[in-house]
């Protein structure tokens, strides 16, 4: 394998597939028509640039397989076969999108790679950036794809869900028509009140979290007492048992003291389920502070409490951060307790609303835009504030 003439067809092949398939899905997913990826043509046209890139290294032999390989795709023997009904804007898409994407990956992934005997160096530099490039779009996809499917879904009426349901492309033309199933939702099925719900109980769970692991974790990792690296090392002992065998004896207990289908006992609830990971990651970050800052403080005259608040809580607003980031989306995502402890329509979360719309009296399309409220606010929020929560998990790490 550590030839040039042999390495070169080997990724070349690979990558051809994985640019055609791509292509494919893409443009099928976009504009509804036809598109296939012929895997054998795929491999002998991958094989062919392979060898290409790496015996002929001028440009002009490059640009000439490349332009054969969109011409092919017009004639029907090209990597990725074309319907016949397909538009002709969409082919010109797809042929020239697979000739420059094509052109540019491969001279990346072969880069420096000669025709001949490929040191370790070369031959491993050259199949990394191939499973790099893999890696980035098979995950891309596996992320990406499930949520346009959903967007898509979610601005289609329902003639046109029931006159093909795998054609997730769009009629722009509607404009405002196409959030009809947004407006339904807050119109119909009071997602306004769900989206609220979430919200305060989500920052009442952060509160209640913060409330009790600050406290915790300080004192787990400054105070000295009997049992405390047991009691360190069992913080998370609670997620080594599944929720579900919890269930039952939750819902009885709720049920008897009258908690159930009530906020207050979500309130109460969840933060039992945050706590732990809350006090396991404030504990790491807590050690982590300089005792000598603390200590001054304390021979200045203030409380342990008065150095917590004027000192430790400011030094540790990273990890506060991404802890309070973290806890909110746990809370706003879970499901189970709020569909176990909830039947009040007027009380749900936004993950319980959704399911209610799970429904063959619903359209498909309002459950898919019910999941597009709920997933939104939480992705934007974890984007803008991505690396907030990244410097305060890794705040801490290194002492000194």
């Amino acid at each position: 394998m550590r030839k040039g003439y042999i390495t070169s067809p080997v990724l070349g092949a690979l990558w051809m597939v994985v640019i055609a398939t791509t292509a494919a899905i893409t443009m099928s997913f976009s504009t509804g028509d036809a598109f296939r990826p012929q895997v054998l043509l795929c491999l002998i046209w991958g094989t062919l640039a392979g060898l290409v890139y790496v015996r002929f290294p001028q440009q002009r032999a490059r640009l000439g397989i490349s332009a054969l390989l969109g011409l092919s795709c017009l004639s029907g023997f090209g990597p990725v076969l074309i319907g016949s009904s397909t538009s002709l804007q969409a082919i010109l898409i797809t042929v020239i999108g697979i000739a420059v994407v094509m052109h540019l990956s491969m001279a990346a992934i072969l880069k420096e790679t000669p025709f001949g005997e490929l040191t370790r160096h070369e031959y491993e530099d050259a199949v990394i950036r191939f499973c790099t490039g893999f890696g980035y779009i098979f995950f891309t996809a596996i992320v990406i794809i499930p949520f346009y499917v959903m967007v898509m879904t979610s601005l289609k009426s329902q003639q046109a869900l029931l006159q093909n349901p795998l054609d997730f492309s769009v009629d722009l033309s509607q404009g405002a028509a196409l959030f009809r199933s947004y407006t339904e939702l807050f119109r119909d099925f009071n997602f306004g009140s769900y989206l609220w719900t979430s919200f305060y109980v989500s920052v009442l769970t952060v509160f209640i979290t913060l409330l009790f692991s600050v406290p915790g974790a300080y004192a787990v990792a400054r105070f000295r007492f009997q049992g405390q690296k047991a009691f360190s090392r069992s913080i998370l002992l609670i997620y080594m048992v599944p929720m579900i065998v919890l269930a039952l004896p939750i819902y009885i207990a709720f049920s008897l003291t009258g908690l159930r289908n009530s906020i207050l006992g979500i309130v109460m609830i969840y933060p039992v389920t945050t706590i732990p990971v809350a006090l396991y990651m404030l504990q790491g970050y807590f050690r982590g502070l300089p005792t000598e800052v603390e200590e001054a403080g304390l021979m200045d005259g203030l409380s342990r409490l008065a150095v917590i608040w004027k000192i430790t809580l400011p030094l540790s607003l990273p990890a506060l951060a991404s802890v309070s980031l973290y806890v909110f989306m746990i809370a706003w995502n879970e499901f189970l307790l709020a569909f176990m402890l909830l039947d009040d329509p007027s009380k749900f979360t936004l993950t319980r609303g959704v399911t209610m719309l799970n429904s063959s009296e619903i359209p498909r399309q309002h459950l898919m835009a019910g999941a597009v409220i709920a997933t939104v606010p939480i992705m934007a929020l974890f984007l803008g504030l991505e690396r907030f929560m990244t410097k305060g998990l890794t705040a801490g790490s290194v002492k000194g």
